[in-house]
C-alpha cells in the first residue's frame, strides 16, 4: 500500500461524504455569490468533489515521480475516477440539474470502456487513456463542478456555463468512446 494508492483510496472514501453534502439539505444556510444563492452544503459538496478530483492528478504524479506504479494502482485509479464521476452525476440527476439521458450516455461509455479494458488486461494488453479521453475527463470535472456550484459566477452574466460544459462533456464522451472502440477493435475481435 504505497502513497499513490493511499491517495486513490482516500478519493473513494470521500465519495460518501460528498454525497451526504450533495443530497441532504443541511441547515447551514445560504451564501450569495454574484447575485446567485448557493446553499453552504452545496458549496461544501462542490469543494469536496474538486478536491477529490485533484487527488487524481496527485496520485498519478507521485506514482510516476517515485516510480510507484503498481497493477493495483492501474486498476484502482480509473475505478476511483469512475465512482466519483458516477456518484456526482447521479446526484445531479436527483437534484434535477443534469438530464438523465446525458448521464446514461456518459455512464454507458464508461462501463463499456472499462469492460474492454478488463478483456484487454486479461490478455496482458494495457490500453492507455488517449488525449481525447483526458479532455473528456477534464470536461466532465469542469461540468460537474459548475453544476455543483449552481453556475456561480456565470449566472450573474446570464451565461449557462454549467449546461454548456455538460453538453461539451457529453459530446466528448461520445467522440472519445467511438475513438476508443476503433482503437480497441483488435481486443474485441480477439475475444470472439
Amino acid at each position: 500500500m504505497n502513497l499513490p494508492n493511499k491517495i486513490t483510496i482516500s478519493r473513494i472514501l470521500l465519495i460518501p461524504v460528498f454525497m451526504l453534502f450533495l443530497l441532504i439539505d443541511w441547515p447551514f444556510g445560504v451564501i450569495e455569490f454574484y447575485g446567485t444563492e448557493l446553499a453552504v452544503s452545496d458549496l461544501i459538496a462542490a469543494l469536496i468533489f474538486i478536491f477529490a478530483s485533484a487527488t487524481d492528478w496527485l496520485d498519478g504524479y507521485f506514482a510516476r515521480k517515485l516510480n510507484l506504479i503498481t497493477n493495483f494502482g492501474k486498476f484502482l485509479d480509473p475505478l476511483a475516477d469512475k465512482l466519483l464521476v458516477t456518484a456526482a452525476l447521479i446526484g445531479l440527476v436527483e437534484s434535477g440539474v443534469v438530464a438523465a439521458w446525458m448521464v446514461i450516455v456518459i455512464l454507458s461509455r464508461e462501463f463499456a470502456v472499462t469492460g474492454i479494458r478488463l478483456v484487454a488486461a486479461a490478455d496482458g494488453d494495457v490500453i492507455a487513456a488517449s488525449q481525447l479521453a483526458k479532455w473528456k475527463t477534464t470536461a466532465q470535472i469542469i461540468a460537474i463542478s459548475a453544476c455543483l456550484l449552481h453556475n456561480v459566477p456565470f449566472a450573474a452574466l446570464s451565461i449557462p456555463f454549467d449546461q454548456i460544459m455538460i453538453w461539451i462533456a457529453t459530446i466528448l464522451t461520445i467522440i472519445s468512446g467511438v475513438d476508443y472502440f476503433i482503437k480497441s477493435k483488435h481486443v474485441l475481435l480477439k475475444s470472439k
